[in-house]
């Protein structure tokens, strides 16, 4: 009986109007979509100015290397000539030298002439007509010679300043080709940075993969089979995007710069006991086999090097299981061809 009157209330107060609820409800959904659609316009066209950033950055430093190649190519040119030209003066210097000897011979024996004859007039205390005319001509004699070996001297001395001078210009030369060539080691090393820095990107965190120096080293066990080169199913799939991203970085490095990709083949020091007669072909068919999958994968066979090494050239000390593991082993490596 006393819940009645309550219940007669509730009823009579529920008039069943909740329109401007879910009005409040859809606004209120609506302004969080175009908030969150918001930040991701935001966020793309952020993504976009830094990508087109990075593009002119890339663009600016192709011109750049296209003018130190070009530079380069006329310092090479510059120095063929000097050199051409050093040795071509280093023979006319030698001849120089040969006649300025000769010369210099050739007075030693007048003045002995002369002092002989001036020996001989002082022994008789008479001087003929003949003797002076012959002291005369050995005197003239003596003048010509030593006038040639002047002028021999001073054409020497232009010489060995001009040598000097152009080993002066084939040192500064050489500086410059130096300082172009580091400067294409530091953009290779860029590059190879860069290269890295997507490689653990894409591998992660994952086990059997580490970076050791300059290269990256994959555990054979997660590509291979025991005492086989046939790459397995996840070995294919784990080295395809590491493919990608060595077609990637084809794309960005210029024409001018020579690189390689390197993989080298590594075993464990146990003897196999497979259809391979020793671990140096192991190694080294393991090796062809990532640089054929490479390859199938559209990796530029120009850009790609394999090499084994067998079980000479471990990273772990001991004779576990776990340091033969980490001997076996594929290493990549960016390098200068």
């Amino acid at each position: 009986m006393s819940f009645a009157p309550r219940l007669s209330r509730f009823t009579e107060n529920d008039s069943g109007d909740y329109w401007p609820g879910f009005v409040d409800a859809l606004a209120t959904l609506l302004l969080v979509i175009v908030f969150l659609l918001s930040i991701f316009v935001a966020g793309q066209f952020a993504l976009s100015r830094a990508l087109t950033g990075r593009d002119e950055q890339l663009a600016s430093l192709n011109e750049q290397l296209a003018s130190l190649t070009d530079e380069l190519a006329l310092a090479e040119g510059e120095n063929t000539r000097l050199e051409q030209e050093m040795t071509t003066l280093r023979a006319t210097l030698s001849d120089v030298r040969a006649e300025r000897d000769e010369l210099s011979d050739q007075l030693v024996v007048v003045l002995g002439q002369i002092e002989d004859v001036q020996s001989r007039l002082i022994l008789e205390e008479e001087i003929t007509a003949s003797q002076m005319d012959q002291l005369t001509a050995l005197n003239l004699q003596m003048q010509a010679l030593r006038d040639q070996l002047s002028e021999l001297n001073g054409l020497l001395e232009a010489a060995e300043a001009r040598e000097a001078d152009l080993e002066s210009q084939i040192f500064n030369l050489g500086e410059r080709l130096n300082a172009a060539l580091a400067s294409r080691a530091a953009e290779l090393a860029r590059y190879r940075s860069d290269f890295f820095g997507r490689l653990q990107e894409i591998l992660g965190n994952r086990s059997g993969v580490s970076i050791v120096g300059d290269r990256f080293v994959f555990e054979t066990d997660v590509l291979f089979a025991s005492g086989s080169a046939a790459l397995s199913n996840d070995g294919r799939e784990s080295l395809r995007p590491i493919a990608d991203a060595i077609i990637q970085l084809t794309d960005e490095i210029p024409d001018d710069i020579e690189w390689i990709i390197r993989i080298d083949g590594h075993t464990d020091p146990r003897p196999i006991r497979t259809t391979y007669p020793s671990n140096w072909h192991l190694s080294a068919a393991r090796a062809i086999s990532v640089v054929n999958w490479f390859e199938d994968l559209g990796v530029p066979p120009e850009h790609l090097v394999a090499a084994g090494f067998g079980e000479h050239q471990p990273i772990a000390e001991g004779t576990s299981e776990a340091a033969y593991a980490r001997n076996r082993r594929i290493e990549l490596k960016l390098t200068s061809r």
